[in-house]
């Protein structure tokens, strides 16, 4: 269930960008390119209830970099939506409840529905560059593999994130 001190905490993407944000160039130019499919704003302007999104993350991560203006987008595309974020640092309790693994791997997407009822989460990446994180990734050293994901995330222009979304 949604505390609702945990919704009133969090706040805008736009207001988290406005503060002391590492890589804030980068989290402003990914937010200023992120585009929906065609087919995406439909199915996020078909939502017929009102629903939350409340995101887990911290600013020096790249998978959040790459993904959650697709997030803010969906959002933007439904009236029917809201979107806010929270730094997953100052919120372990919530934290722990989405582990992926045993991992604090973020970001982390909740959908809350209008009774404040969790309906499901996503992250921290999708699914397909998980799969190569976890098996190909894995036998890299660190900075090859964050510029495998990196050409990964901009070969896929944020489709599969929105997809998954």
């Amino acid at each position: 269930m949604l505390d609702a001190g945990v919704w009133t905490a969090a706040t805008s993407l736009e207001e988290f960008l406005g503060g002391p944000v590492e890589n804030q160039a980068l989290w402003r130019t990914m937010t200023r390119l992120a585009r929906l499919s065609t087919s995406h704003h439909a199915r996020a302007r078909a939502l017929s209830a009102p629903a939350r999104l409340l995101v887990l993350l911290e600013d020096w991560c790249g998978d959040a970099m790459y993904s959650i203006p697709f997030a803010q987008r969906i959002a933007e595309s439904s009236p029917q939506l809201a979107l806010r974020v929270l730094q997953r640092d100052q919120h372990d309790a919530l934290m722990s409840t989405h582990l992926t693994d045993t991992s604090r791997s973020i970001p982390v997407v909740m959908l809350f529905d209008h009774t404040g009822h969790e309906r499901a989460w996503w992250g921290p990446r999708p699914a397909a560059l998980q799969e190569w994180v976890l098996t190909a990734g894995l036998t890299m050293e660190a900075s090859l593999r964050y510029k495998g994901m990196r050409t990964w995330y901009a070969r896929d222009r944020g489709e599969s994130t929105a997809h998954e979304l």
